[in-house]
């Protein structure tokens, strides 16, 4: 017990860690991490480089150069603005839930003038309304639309294709940006096909690794509008990034291990193929909710088309505190959900299913859940368990 705080409580057996990001580590990711750090000025981490990021562009789908940080998806979503816009030009952020609306604040932090087109976090962005506003906009001053396609705070999966659409409808030039940051490997994205001008991503969700790589993607658009963008940029300088591509050189210390453990991910999903990727996904997804409806709760998305398969947000029953649920299923088994975020504090709590996650870890997470809201004193119904098995029992 030598350096053990009285605090700390023994959990015998795994933890399924249930939150939608982080999300789980496979071992053979932490084992290629783990290894000896090379040279990243030398000709063998070069040709490594190259081939990784040659690599990571279906994972994208695009042919467009991929801009690796050593950051956060935060510090993803800073270098898509600062290297597209000038000061006090006008974004426009579709307002799905938390994160959508942390951008919307990076914008103003960062001096642009910041629209929030509003939403009430239960449904996707919604297209008409952008164009809407789009067609209200003669004189063309929002110079870029901002989505997150998967919203993490609520479980909502919005329509980039729709929305990409409703833009072109209006003719309006404004750049179509896309936070991917929970959704990238677990559900189908296409940069070049979907007409997306700026992609932004993170390392810690659906690639399956620990947070500390950002990326983007540009298009061809967003490179124009980057050679003309005052806005003051440095460490998330698209120019000096983009030359690792051709070179397998980095202007500055890339986060070498993480890059390891990345080249492993891209190997396990190639292994399983993108295809049963998405598949596994669905299905969990499918289940998930068929669960949680079946107990007799409230999924947080309320439309079907648009409810997430990375993880699910779920409502709960009035007067019921969903951060004690969370604390009381810690306790008794050992499983971490996620926190409702912002506005949806104490209300909803959100179950993760995305990255190395299989049908057992499911079938634990969903029985653990309903024996734990029995034991919580909620209500629910036993045939919700059942309902998840009969999806599970799909090939």
């Amino acid at each position: 017990m030598s350096g053990m705080a009285n605090t700390e409580t023994y959990y015998p057996g795994w933890q399924l860690l249930q939150i939608p990001g982080p999300s789980n580590v496979p071992p053979a990711v932490l084992h290629a991490i783990a290894k000896p750090t090379i040279d990243h000025r030398g000709l063998a981490f070069a040709a490594f480089a190259r081939n990784l990021l040659e690599d990571l562009r279906p994972v994208f789908g695009t042919r467009e150069d991929i801009i690796v940080f050593p950051s956060s998806g935060t510090g993803a979503w800073e270098a898509a603005l600062v290297n597209t816009m000038s000061p006090g030009e006008r974004v426009l952020m579709a307002e799905t839930g938390h994160f959508s609306t942390l951008w919307f604040e990076m914008a103003e932090r960062l001096g642009l003038g910041a629209e929030l087109l509003h939403g009430d976090w239960r449904h996707a962005a919604d297209p008409e309304a952008i164009s809407k506003r789009l067609v209200r906009d003669t004189t063309q001053e929002i110079k870029a639309v901002c989505v997150v396609h998967n919203e993490t705070s609520t479980g909502a999966t919005s329509d980039i294709v729709a929305v990409r659409r409703a833009i072109d409808a209006t003719g309006h030039p404004a750049l179509l940006m896309v936070d991917t940051i929970s959704s990238l490997g677990s559900v189908p994205y296409e940069h070049d096909r979907w007409g997306v001008d700026v992609t932004v991503s993170g390392s810690q969700k659906g690639l399956m690794l620990p947070p500390g790589l950002g990326f983007n993607v540009a298009g061809p658009k967003a490179w124009q509008a980057a050679a003309t963008a005052k806005m003051p940029r440095a460490y998330f300088d698209w120019a000096a990034m983009a030359t690792a591509t051709a070179s397998g050189q980095f202007p500055y210390t890339p986060a070498t291990n993480l890059l390891f453990g990345l080249r492993t991910a891209l190997d396990l999903l190639s292994l399983e193929g993108m295809d049963k990727v998405f598949r596994r996904h669905a299905r969990h997804g499918r289940a998930t909710r068929a669960a949680v409806t079946g107990w007799g709760l409230e999924v947080l998305c309320v439309e079907e088309d648009h409810q997430s398969n990375v993880l699910t947000a779920v409502v709960m029953p009035d007067g019921a505190s969903a951060d004690a649920f969370r604390s009381y299923m810690v306790e008794r088994f050992n499983l971490p959900l996620g926190n409702g975020l912002a506005k949806l504090r104490d209300r909803v709590f959100r179950i993760g299913h995305l990255g190395d996650f299989n049908d057992l870890m499911l079938i634990a997470t969903l029985g653990a859940l309903q024996l734990g809201l029995e034991g919580f004193g909620i209500p629910v119904k036993a045939s919700g368990l059942e309902a998840a098995m009969a999806i599970l029992r799909e090939p």
